[in-house]
């Protein structure tokens, strides 16, 4: 039986006995993808016994500490925060603040790092500029809508983009 198979008996009430709800359960605990799924919407609830899976897969551990814990998971946060994409999620929906601890790897990916400074920081984040002026299209956003003029360090990334140089100049 696949995962898929196992969550839709569980999410139908389909099992014919507590034995085949158990090997159910033991299948989807396994797979963080349908553990998250089971806890959110067929328990709608924590659910303990998939905690384990779920907190290894950065995507489906900030969806479990926002829709289903809303709040902070601290057993998940070592995952989460390798992760550029679900760490910069997770700060600015679960934390709703900065998150020291996983800003290295923010600042990996030009793309989150933008919106991190943008969204989380609401200002300046010096240490990320090296990332962030690598792509024209995010050293832009962020003359624009952080630094709010001139940004002469991004400039090099922004020209190679005519687009980008052209709005630039405009700003």
């Amino acid at each position: 039986m696949t995962p898929n198979q196992a969550y839709e008996i569980l999410k139908n009430n389909s099992y014919k006995d507590i034995t085949e709800k158990q090997n159910c359960l033991d299948i989807i605990k396994t797979d963080p993808y349908y553990a998250y799924y089971y806890a959110r919407y067929v328990i709608k609830d924590r659910w303990t016994e998939g905690e384990e899976s779920i907190k290894t897969d950065p995507e489906h551990a900030y969806f479990y500490a926002n829709e289903v814990i809303k709040g902070r998971w601290t057993e998940a946060e070592e995952y989460i925060k390798n992760d550029p994409k679900w760490a910069y999620f997770y700060a600015r929906d679960v934390i709703k603040d900065r998150w020291i601890e996983c800003e290295e790897s923010i600042k990996t990916s030009p793309q989150h790092a933008y919106l991190y400074t943008n969204e989380v920081i609401k200002g300046r984040w010096t240490e990320a500029e090296e990332s962030i002026k690598n792509d024209p299209y995010y050293a832009y956003l962020y003359a624009r809508c952080v630094i709010k003029g001139r940004w002469t360090e991004g400039e090099e990334s922004i020209k190679t983009s005519p687009q980008y140089a052209y709005l630039y100049a405009r700003d």
